[in-house]
């Protein structure tokens, strides 16, 4: 059952135009509404946004259509993804609404839902919303918007429990953080300030047009830079939506989801809290990861790439721990979804209970060469469609002989082929990536 609105990650695009025109939108929203109205009389539904100046449009035809359904809206405003999962989860919520393209440019945006579990909503739910914003789309429906003012003190709630969960301090830190001009560009400072830690805020001033611009988790240049102008502990940097995370060390290394995983999988284990030693990640994480796991007792499950599948996969096996390379980790004892900020709590509490730096945690980790290679594409085909790819990727694994792995895979909210290709050889790895991505182009790239 295919979904064509819903990536991997909500439904996601240029605001304004489809599927994030204000048609769409405020079907989507009346859908939704009429979808929870069908469980239960008046149900109640938790807005929240990142900074893009597209949100508060967005969020006014979400509500329009919300309410026009029957159900009661409440807008936490500027607040991290995970900060509309903890509340919809904990308060009195059937639903909640993510505004957010999280790390994409402020010309995207996207809508990201939860369950009142604080789950993103299955495959089966979403395609059913899709199917009644097309029966609404054709009918012509004309958008309402409607303005429901945030509340402040949501935010502060979801910032009280983050705070609420360390255990052992975070006191004596220096920290730089670096908040991408998103959603987290309040939260951040204020949580870690709170919790003793010496606070270097970086892009904490956003402007509608300048989220992860040359900044956050996929630019961090500038906060490497200030980590080691500034002889920081620890530097941080989250995406737009605050979801995940990236790491510099005192000594400039930029560490990913990978490093996280394992330095808090060795020390969740040490003191009995790794249920199962399992840790759950996805098909883009790093061999080097498997490897050293292994070597101290946990074995790795490996998921599609989203962390939706990843917690599914956390749940269904029992595991407490599980993330992607790209920073999104999650820690089942305290939420269901990614979240940058408790990340770093839990990073800096393994770092005060280990009494040494992240460098000297995540030494032993050997990062195989790893190379990935977009490729935009016309459309998306099976790759039991296309022979010529078929054919080069197997000529790639008979290559590799067992030491290295080729992934190919459709992005859930781009039009782009993406190849993953890993081994032990860089040279090697470069070449197999370009001559896959060469006969997928020859085969569905664009003109």
């Amino acid at each position: 059952m295919g979904k064509e609105l819903f990536g991997t990650d909500g439904i996601r695009g240029v605001a304004g135009e489809y599927p994030l025109d204000r048609a769409t939108v405020y079907a989507f929203g009346l859908a939704l509404g009429r979808d929870l109205t069908f469980r239960g009389s008046s149900p109640k539904v938790l807005l929240g946004a990142d900074t893009r100046e597209s949100g508060p449009w967005i969020a006014e035809l979400v509500a329009g259509g919300l309410e026009q359904a029957g159900a009661l809206v409440r807008h936490a405003g500027v607040i991290t993804t995970p900060g509309v999962a903890y509340l919809t989860r904990t308060g009195p919520f059937q639903a909640g609404v993510m505004i957010s393209a999280s790390h994409n440019p402020y010309q995207d945006n996207g809508i990201k839902v939860f369950g009142h579990n604080g789950f993103k909503l299955p495959d089966s739910e979403e395609h059913a919303i899709e199917q009644e914003i097309f029966r609404l789309s054709h009918k012509g429906v004309e958008p309402r918007g409607a303005v429901p003012s945030a509340e402040e003190d949501l935010a502060r709630k979801y910032v009280d429990y983050l705070a609420s969960t360390v255990e052992t301090g975070i006191d004596g830190f220096k920290l730089v953080v670096d908040c991408g001009n998103g959603a987290a560009y309040r939260l951040a400072p204020l949580l870690f300030g709170r919790l003793g830690a010496q606070v270097t805020a970086l892009n904490a001033a956003p402007n509608g047009c300048n989220i992860n611009l040359n900044s956050g988790a996929l630019h961090v240049e500038g906060l490497r830079e200030a980590v080691l102008d500034g002889g920081a502990d620890l530097g941080v940097a989250f995406d737009g939506d605050a979801d995940r995370a990236i790491f510099v060390t005192s000594s400039g290394k930029v560490v990913n989801g990978d490093a996280v995983l394992l330095a808090c999988a060795r020390s969740m284990k040490a003191a009995g809290r790794l249920d199962g030693d399992i840790v759950v990640a996805t098909v883009m994480s790093n061999l080097g990861l498997e490897q050293a796991l292994a070597r101290a007792g946990i074995r790795m499950v490996r998921t599609p790439v989203g962390d939706k599948y990843v917690l599914e996969e956390m749940v269904r096996l029992g595991a407490a721990l599980g993330g992607e390379q790209s920073g999104h980790v999650i820690f089942r004892e305290y939420a269901t979804t990614g979240d940058g900020m408790l990340t770093a709590l839990r990073l800096l509490e393994t770092l005060r209970r280990a009494g040494a730096g992240l460098d000297e945690l995540i030494a032993d980790l050997d990062v195989h060469p790893q190379r990935l290679v977009n490729v935009r594409v016309r459309e998306k085909k099976r790759l039991t469609e296309l022979p010529a790819v078929a054919q080069e990727i197997r000529r790639v694994e008979e290559a590799f002989a067992g030491t290295g792995r080729v992934l190919v895979r459709f992005s859930g909210t781009e039009p782009l082929a993406r190849v993953m290709v890993e081994g032990p050889d860089l040279a090697q790895v470069e070449a197999f990536s370009t001559s896959i991505a060469d006969a997928i182009r020859r085969e569905m790239g664009e003109e």
